[in-house]
């Protein structure tokens, strides 16, 4: 197993730290995929110690969202302005899948099977995403408030990843985000448009 390379004499911290640590993940997870992983090989190959990743990641699921996120770069609410809510949806639902789709379908599998099984995905970051899209629409006069509950927050993203999970199989469609665009649309237009408008008493949304 091949380390990162430190130069000699360089002690890093904070951000510097972290990014040189999830660098070594990314370079674990494509060296030995998911289920191979460890925290311990990650230590190793980072050249530093177990406790310095667990304090800043709970498990090995944790730490490997983090490093795929690493690799495939930020995500945020600009990729998603096409004057619409139900568009910025869309948009944003189809921008995070694009951003995956150059991982190992192997390594998205285990890291999605951990997830699901802890009963948590990728919901914190894009519920506050999507509540960005909300209050966007409420600026441009979509929308007269933005009063939606959290749990609604995070369905068009727990919907679309398990919607992934399912492609992703073996044996699943070859065209990653062809297969989820029309399913992307009926959770955005059948489930979570709806609710908004529920909650926030308007009548229709374009």
């Amino acid at each position: 197993m091949d380390a990162v390379v430190r130069p000699a004499g360089t002690r890093r911290r904070g951000a510097a730290l972290e990014e040189f640590i999830l660098e070594a993940a990314w370079q674990e997870l494509n060296a030995v995929g998911y289920e191979q992983m460890t925290i311990t090989s990650v230590a190793s190959r980072a050249q530093t110690g177990k406790q310095v990743l667990y304090r800043r990641w709970r498990n090995r699921a944790q730490l490997a969202v983090a490093a795929v996120n690493y690799h495939v770069g930020p995500l945020n609410a600009e990729t998603a302005d096409t004057g619409s809510l139900r568009g910025d949806v869309l948009a944003l639902l189809e921008a995070v899948t694009s951003r995956v789709c150059g991982v190992d379908p192997a390594i998205l599998r285990g890291i999605l099977s951990d997830f699901l099984e802890e009963g948590n995905a990728f919901g914190p970051i894009m519920s506050t995403l999507v509540a960005t899209l909300l209050d966007r629409a409420v600026a441009r006069g979509e929308l007269a408030r933005a009063g939606v509950p959290a749990r609604v927050l995070s369905l068009p993203g727990d919907l679309a990843r398990d919607e992934v999970a399912r492609v992703i199989r073996p044996g699943g469609p070859g065209n990653v985000m062809e297969a989820v665009r029309q399913p992307f649309a009926e959770i955005v237009d059948q489930v979570f448009l709806p609710l908004v408008l529920a909650y926030t008493g308007e009548a229709a949304i374009s």
